[in-house]
């Protein structure tokens, strides 16, 4: 499988080195034909749209993580307070 190498480089910017699986690079060439967006523009903004789908999901997982922590501790409260109601 052949792999492409791309150095980019960004104005106060880290410099980082891409190894491309071909039918990835192919797909992209053809797109950015199409567009008028240079080549390291648009990794870039892909690169910042994955982290921000990946942060969501590690939120997601946090949030579903601390949900069962405190879930018996809702009900057992919940529990109380339909009792207090039905006291009156």
């Amino acid at each position: 499988m052949k792999r492409y190498t791309f150095d980019i480089y960004y104005q106060d910017m880290k410099t980082v080195s891409l190894k491309i699986d071909e039918s990835i690079f192919v797909e992209t060439e053809k797109i950015l034909s199409n567009i008028s967006i240079p080549r390291n523009r648009y990794i870039n903004e892909a690169l910042d749209y994955y982290n921000k789908i990946q942060k969501r999901q590690l939120l997601q997982q946090k949030l579903k993580k601390e949900s069962e922590l405190v879930k018996k501790d809702s009900m057992d409260i919940l529990k109380d307070f339909e009792d207090l109601d039905y006291a009156d």
